[in-house]
């Protein structure tokens, strides 16, 4: 009956316990990735490479006026904030949300702006023309300049990306990724103009020609809010609404990029869908794809136990982590994750558990986590492990030695009775 009682007790003090105590898996089913209206997603470690949020990050989408960005850093790395910029032909030939049909209307080529709020224009208005002041000036014409654009997207390794506009209105040959705009902004934001740039909120551009002055606000509504320090917003029909934004906090930046996403009647669900995926990436844990002392490889070493002489012997050696091998979980995360290993030269006779013998590689596109390696075993445990034979040896040495002293003083005896006269 005791046992009975205490067999009862001890059932319902684990059920409690197992409640109380969520598991690793019911933590991480605590927090699932959030489900977003625009149609491809992603969420990226800026310092690390690591993919943490991802929906469709490598499907073909428009750009829109994302584009830009890699208008304004071939402006950027060809321009100086001083440099008078004509106002060009192809850009007068832009549409709506231009400078010509919505700022500046008495505008004309041949007009000059200083680059600095051309790139103003550009990338905080968003202004249609402006992009192609920009790519006029830097290539000559807007065709060489589109050249440039493409060619600058290979040397990124924007694999999955053409350009065809200076400004992203749609052209179906005109497209890019998710995964391919992290790229671009990662490069054209850590450009200390565009960077600052793009990270204001409210300013004025002046048409030196007329003295007229337009104020404007930054197209990114979150710019300023949440740790959000940089951006670029786009919007055609085909493309719908799409944001680049770039985050910051405790000194940790995470690039998010939303393509394809609904037009609201208050236009806010792409910027209310940054948010979401930017603040649940900064809570995201990884999943553990190794735990440490998982054995990486085996290796088996020969080695003399006489060290420079005698029979030759093998020894199996395991080579194993210390930590934690971890990534985020994600749909491209699982699919893509690979491992490698890259072992030193093993010498049997300075094996220590302690020190690392090579790396372990865990592989997620850009990022790529090195692990140390370790032994299993010591040098000492080969020495054990033949403590036999060196006792032999040692009893063989010292019989040896034994004889070889019976035989010299066996020889000294000889010799010193030769060496005596006898008399009669």
């Amino acid at each position: 009956m005791k046992r009975m009682k205490f067999s009862l007790i001890l059932t319902l003090a684990l059920a409690v316990t197992t409640t109380l105590i969520p598991s690793a898996k019911a933590k991480a089913a605590d927090n699932p990735p959030p489900q977003i209206t625009g149609l491809s997603a992603i969420t990226l470690d800026v310092k690390t490479g690591e993919i943490i949020y991802a929906k469709g990050i490598d499907e073909k989408r428009y750009p829109a006026s994302i584009t830009k960005l890699m208008t304004a850093l071939l402006f950027a790395e060809n321009k100086q904030k001083t440099d008078l910029i004509p106002y060009t032909e192809d850009a007068n030939k832009q549409p709506q949300y231009a400078l010509r049909t919505d700022v500046f209307k008495s505008i004309k080529v041949g007009d000059t702006m200083p680059a600095e709020d051309v790139m103003k224009a550009m990338l905080l208005f968003s202004a249609n023309d402006s992009a192609y002041m920009a790519g006029d000036s830097v290539a000559g014409t807007t065709d060489k300049f589109i050249q440039m654009m493409n060619d600058k997207a290979s040397e990124l390794g924007m694999k999955n990306t053409h350009f065809v506009t200076a400004n992203g209105l749609h052209d179906p040959n005109h497209y890019t990724t998710a995964y391919d705009l992290t790229i671009l902004g990662r490069k054209s934001l850590s450009n200390p103009w565009i960077k600052e740039v793009s990270a204001i909120k409210q300013d004025t551009i002046t048409f030196s020609k007329t003295g007229q002055t337009f104020p404007f606000e930054n197209r990114n509504k979150n710019i300023g809010q949440d740790g959000c320090i940089g951006g670029k917003t786009g919007y055609t029909d085909p493309a719908k609404r799409c944001l680049l934004a770039l985050y910051e906090r405790d000194g940790r930046q995470i690039i998010g990029v939303i393509l394809q996403d609904v037009q609201g009647a208050t236009d806010t669900a792409v910027f209310n869908n940054m948010k979401t995926i930017i603040d649940w990436s900064y809570s995201a844990q990884k999943t553990v794809a190794k735990p440490k002392d998982t054995v990486v490889e085996h290796t088996t070493l020969e080695y003399k136990p006489l060290k420079f002489f005698g029979p030759t012997k093998k020894i199996n050696v395991d080579l194993v982590i210390k930590d934690d091998v971890t990534y985020y979980a994600n749909d491209v995360n699982k699919k893509e994750l690979t491992f490698s290993t890259n072992v030193d030269k093993l010498d049997p006779w300075k094996l220590s558990t302690d020190q690392s013998v090579g790396s372990y590689a865990a592989k997620q596109r850009e990022a790529v986590g090195n692990y140390k390696i370790y032994p299993t075993i010591n040098t000492s445990e080969i020495v054990a492990q033949n403590k036999g034979l060196y006792i032999a040896v040692g009893v063989g040495a010292f019989a040896a030695l034994v004889v070889l002293v019976l035989l010299i003083i066996l020889v000294k005896k000889g010799l010193s009775r030769g060496g005596k006269k006898s008399y009669y």
